[in-house]
This record gives C-alpha cells, structure tokens and sequence, in this order.
C-alpha cells in the first residue's frame, strides 16, 4: 500500500555534495516517521539519519554529524538527505525507510515497515 522511490546517487570525488531523494506514494498515515540507512559492501546496513514527521526532530550517526542534513516535505511527499564533503568511507547504497503510526525516530532496521530500493552513492579520493 505505500511505495518509496529511491533517486540521486551517483559517482563523485572526496569533497563533493550529493542530493538524495525519497517519493512517498500510495496510502500514508496520520504520522510516519522516516530515515535513511546505507549498506556498505561487506557490511551490516547501518543508520544514516532519522526524522520524525513533523520534520522538527532529527538525528544522526557520529560518521555524518555535520556533513549530512535530512529534510522531509510532507505536502510534496518527499524525504531529501544533502550529503556534503563526501568521503570515500560514505560509499555505500542508501536506502530511505517509513515506520508508520510513530513521531518517534528509530534507528535499527527490524522496525522498518517500509523500504526504498536504494541508490548507489560511490565517493572517490
């Protein structure tokens, strides 16, 4: 009954900035809290950022704290990770996520409700 369309990954160098996207479609809730993982090769999917849907709280991982903003619309329906002096080490599928019937961030993949495909950000030195 819900969708996530994952876009904008791309290849760029060390330094660089990348705008993720995340379309929500089909049928929504009331209140849906939202975030972004990333799954490296050879490693556990891991917690990027985190929103609640109001858009007022957030959160993130010690790896992207000052690098990485997340900005939902809700009237558009569209969940945005800018991403800012990549590094190599961000390299990595990112996927965004939707807990539905919670304003409260989560951070660990098993209460996911619904995924996006991901999309593949790679970061050259």
């Amino acid at each position: 009954q819900v969708q996530l369309v994952n876009s904008g990954g791309g290849f760029v160098q060390a330094g660089a900035s990348v705008r993720l996207s995340c379309a929500v479609s089909g049928r929504t809730f009331d209140t849906y809290t939202m975030a972004w993982f990333r799954q490296a090769p050879g490693k556990e999917r891991e917690f990027v950022a985190g929103i609640t849907w109001s858009g007022s709280s957030t959160a993130y991982a010690d790896s992207v704290k000052g690098r990485f903003t997340t900005i939902r619309d809700n009237a558009q329906k569209i969940l945005y990770l800018q991403m800012n002096s990549l590094k190599p080490e961000d390299t990595a599928v990112y996927y965004c996520a939707l807990r539905r019937h919670t304003d409260s961030i989560f951070r660990t993949p098993d209460v996911v409700d619904y995924w996006g495909k991901g999309t593949l950000v790679t970061v050259s030195s």
